[in-house]
Formats: structure tokens, sequence, C-alpha cells
């Protein structure tokens, strides 16, 4: 087969072609969700290596269990709806509704761990942020309740990513990280890993739209062994995942 290809000039400068296939606010998705992010997520488990150890977690589908069903109880009904929220809040610039529901997110998790995790998150992605040349990202390094959720939708938010594409990004991001802790912790082969993500990702294109449905009362999530976990790990003898 012939590909026709254009033809280029000797010292003639070459230009990036602007095809349209993506488009710049997919593009910055990608990089938002990318685990390369240099926020630090790799380091955390969020009780999942405190789970391995009680043998909650302990082969592919235990993981599968624990993962998805968080994503589908936990993350659609509370960080989702919230991150929705945030994005709207940023994008009306109304900084009292933006650190409402900043606030409120963070005062939802259920362990000095996962709060910990998500002041770290929030902050370095704020310096990441602010490295990119998002200006309102500087007032939230110093922020000691910064989620990591705010700040994903403020960078949503500067790039013109809609907030339903940032919601699947979001839990896509999570997922990932979480089943590259249990690909760690258990441990799963790849192929495992790979099965557990496809059985994730149909959860995941429900909740993200779902999530536009929940009334602000209805905000909320319970996962008493996901905390208990959690607050378990802080004093685990010896552990992998950062505390």
């Amino acid at each position: 087969m012939i590909i026709d290809r254009p033809v280029v000039e000797p010292g003639a400068r070459v230009q990036a072609l602007d095809t349209g296939v993506a488009g710049a606010p997919l593009l910055r998705l990608l990089q938002l969700s990318s685990p390369s992010m240099p926020i630090g997520a790799f380091a955390y488990s969020q009780g999942l290596e405190q789970a391995v150890e009680l043998r909650w977690v302990l082969d592919e589908a235990s993981a599968g269990h624990w993962i998805v069903g968080l994503l589908a109880h936990g993350l659609a009904r509370l960080d989702l709806p919230v991150l929705i929220r945030l994005h709207r809040a940023f994008a009306a610039e109304d900084p009292v509704a933006v650190r409402r529901w900043n606030q409120f997110l963070f005062a939802s998790r259920g362990s000095s761990e996962l709060q910990a995790e998500d002041r770290h998150l929030g902050g370095s992605l704020a310096r990441v942020l602010l490295g990119l040349g998002i200006v309102a990202a500087r007032d939230w390094i110093s922020e000691p309740r910064a989620t990591h959720a705010a700040m994903f939708a403020l960078g949503a938010v500067h790039w013109n990513i809609q907030a339903t594409a940032m919601a699947a990004g979001y839990a896509f991001a999570w997922a990932e990280a979480q089943i590259g802790a249990a690909t760690r912790l258990c441990p799963l082969g790849q192929q495992a890993a790979q099965r557990i993500l496809t059985q994730a990702l149909p959860v995941i294109d429900r909740v993200a739209g779902e999530a536009f449905s929940l009334a602000d009362d209805d905000l909320g999530a319970s996962a008493p062994a996901h905390a208990i976990a959690s607050g378990l790990h802080e004093t685990l003898y010896s552990r992998l995942c950062r505390s």
C-alpha cells in the first residue's frame, strides 16, 4: 500500500500538524490523570496495604471487589459529586463555594491518614499547576486542607475540560493508582491488573454521569472497612506505602 506523505523541501521548517483528533482539553485531562504526574500518588494505598495484611484482600477477585466496590459506593457518592461542585465553583469564580466544598470533602475523610494523603496530593498538585502557569494555584500551596479534588477541578476549569470528562478522568486515575498498589502488595500480575481495570471501566463510565444527579443532602459515603483499614495502617509495623 502506498501512503502519500507531504513533501518537505531541504532546510524547510517542519511544523506539527493540527489534526483536531484529540484537542487540547482531552490532552490536558490525560496530563492531569497521568500516573507520571509528580504528586506522589503512587506512595499511598488508602488502607489497601492493611487490607492485604488482614487478608481481606489476597487475590485478583478480592482486589477487584475492594477497588470496584469503593469506586461504586465511595467515590460515586462523595468524591465525584463534590468534584463536580468544585468545578462549578471555580468556573463561576465563587471562592466561598470552592472553600466550602473543599472543606466538606476534607472533613469527610474516614481517618487522619486519608486526610494526610489528601493534604499531600492537593498541595503537590497545586505546586505543579503553579509551575504550569495557573496562578490561582498559588494560594493553595500553603492551604493546610487543600484536597486533590479541588486542585484537579482548578486545572480542569483552567484548561476548559468539561465536568463529565473530568469526573471520568479523576475516577480512572484513582482506580489506576489503587490497582497499581494491589499489583505490588498482593501481588498481582500485569494481566490480572488489566482485568480489574477492565472491570472498573463501565463502573467509571456510569458513576461519572450519576454524580451529577445527587443533591447536596445526598452526598456522603459509608465505607467502614476502608476507614478501619486506613486507621490501622498508621501503626502497621512494616509497610511499603506511606502513612
